[in-house]
């Protein structure tokens, strides 16, 4: 029988948020300031976990304590009606609106295929799994989704590490990694991230088979449920979720201050 998986939406963000933790925090009246050098922009946003007392205050408190480190303020917002007037105060200010996310979520399945493009005959894909991403895992997920250089693939690598996960690399036929995956578990929950395809082994099966891989240990975990983040342009990694049995549970985007010249500055 398929287990349950409707965590509430303050779960579910406190559940992101452990699973992809910044290397530096702080609060302003309720709201969590996160940073990691820039590196991704959930490690490097503030989350509203509860409603200012007074938002104006604790938006200027979060613009000096980014400022401090010389980063724009960036806002990670659910689609609820508790962010209604904060969401009203950075149109006043001019914030950003950015990177339309959709949180889908999933009962655990018996360890099963998941339904999607089979690979072509002969080219068979094998999913291998550690408990740290290797130098090869990290490479192909940041050749895919990163972005910056050799530094900032370092800094993510230690995001990565700030959380308890599995990690899936597929490889070809050839032994060539083709495919990356990660599996976190937080209080119980999986939340599926890191999933990539290298670009000459797409529409392959590539990410059906870390998918299923990964649904495989889940279930191993009995965790709760589990849950992933899927841009809103991405409908084919949609589909692929939607198969898998994922349904859409929550939205969220991003709000990001408008650039300010400096002083001076040409």
């Amino acid at each position: 029988m398929l287990k349950p998986a409707a965590p509430s939406l303050d779960l579910l963000e406190s559940l992101m948020a452990a699973a992809w933790p910044a290397l530096e925090s702080s609060t302003a009246d309720g709201w969590v300031l996160r940073s990691a050098g820039g590196v991704t922009q959930r490690a490097n946003s503030v989350w509203p976990a509860e409603p200012a007392s007074d938002e104006l205050a604790a938006l200027r408190s979060a613009e000096n304590w980014y400022a401090g480190r010389r980063q724009p303020v960036i806002f990670q917002l659910t689609r609820r009606e508790e962010n209604a007037p904060l969401e009203a105060l950075l149109d006043t200010q001019g914030y950003s609106q950015q990177s339309e996310t959709i949180v889908m979520t999933s009962p655990v399945p018996p360890a099963a295929p998941v339904p999607g493009a089979a690979a072509p005959e002969g080219a068979a894909i094998r999913v291998e799994v550690a408990g740290t991403p290797s130098e090869e895992w990290l490479e192909l997920w940041w050749r895919v989704d990163g972005r910056g250089g050799a530094a900032e693939k370092q800094t993510a690598r230690r995001i990565l590490l700030g959380a308890s996960s599995l990690y899936a690399t597929a490889r070809s036929s050839e032994g060539v990694a083709v495919g990356t995956g990660r599996l976190t578990l937080v209080d119980g929950w999986a939340g599926v991230y890191g999933m990539a395809t290298h670009p000459d082994f797409r529409r392959q099966g590539v990410a059906s088979a870390v998918l299923a891989e990964l649904l495989g240990q889940a279930f191993a975990a009995d965790v709760a449920g589990l849950w992933l983040m899927v841009t809103a342009a991405n409908a084919g990694a949609q589909a692929l979720y939607e198969h898998a049995g994922f349904a859409e549970a929550a939205r969220y985007h991003y709000r990001q201050a408008p650039l300010r010249r400096a002083f001076g500055a040409c």
